[in-house]
């Protein structure tokens, strides 16, 4: 792909993302761009149902829920280094969709390629698109890749 220097590839460790992180790769090796693999935790928050939790349990909670997705992370990396591609990797926190537009934009990426997991009906009323989000916010093309 003539032009594209940098490939934002968002993932959430599902299948969804896995079929978007092959085409990611194959573009990023095609048009000899880097590929950021972005990878966007939820805030957590200090309530669990009718109750709360203190503030270390709290600490403890986000700490490890970080340390899963660091592990997750190098493991996409390992396999986008497999491919032999240029990859950069970032573990960001907040409301997907939005960190996902807003690394695009200050890392000016060329094209970003996620997946979607194809939700209709009720799941997709209650739940949204990240995919449709991020389409509307970014600063650049998206190509979006149907999971399997």
């Amino acid at each position: 792909m003539k032009g594209v220097r940098r490939i934002l590839h968002p993932t959430d460790f599902s299948r969804a993302s896995g079929a978007a992180f092959l085409k990611a790769v194959a573009l990023a090796k095609e048009s000899r761009a880097e590929l950021l693999l972005v990878h966007v935790l939820l805030p957590t928050t200090p309530f669990i149902g009718d109750g709360y939790i203190s503030p270390k349990t709290y600490e403890e909670l986000e700490a490890s829920a970080r340390r899963g997705a660091q592990r997750e992370l190098a493991k996409v990396v390992a396999k986008a280094q497999k491919a032999k591609a240029r990859v950069k990797a970032v573990l960001l926190e907040g409301v997907p969709y939005d960190r996902i537009a807003r690394v695009a934009r200050s890392k000016r990426a060329d094209l970003i390629v996620m997946g979607t997991h194809g939700r209709s009906g009720l799941s997709k009323f209650f739940l949204g698109s990240v995919a449709e989000r991020v389409i509307a916010l970014a600063p650049c093309p998206v190509l979006t890749v149907r999971g399997k």
